[in-house]
């Protein structure tokens, strides 16, 4: 039996993860938007960090601005 391991994740810089107070003013909507997008797979994609913990890469939200329909609000793996 052979396990499958994760793809490398490109190295994360200082900055590269956004929280939803950064990503609701650069997208100029509120926080609960935000979460109400999140539920309804919209808005960019989003990655959760243990239970309750949502932060966005910037390339994501960058990707979502520019029209990418590839990066609406899947909970990435």
């Amino acid at each position: 039996m052979t396990t499958k391991t994760p793809a490398p994740i490109a190295e994360l810089r200082p900055g590269d993860l956004l929280t939803d107070v950064e990503v609701s003013a650069l997208l100029g909507v509120s926080r609960i938007t935000l979460a109400n997008w999140r539920c309804e797979g919209k808005g960019p994609r989003f990655r959760k960090i243990g239970e309750r913990m949502v932060r966005y890469l910037r390339a994501d939200v960058i990707a979502f601005i520019g029209g990418d329909a590839d990066t609406s609000a899947k909970e990435a793996a």
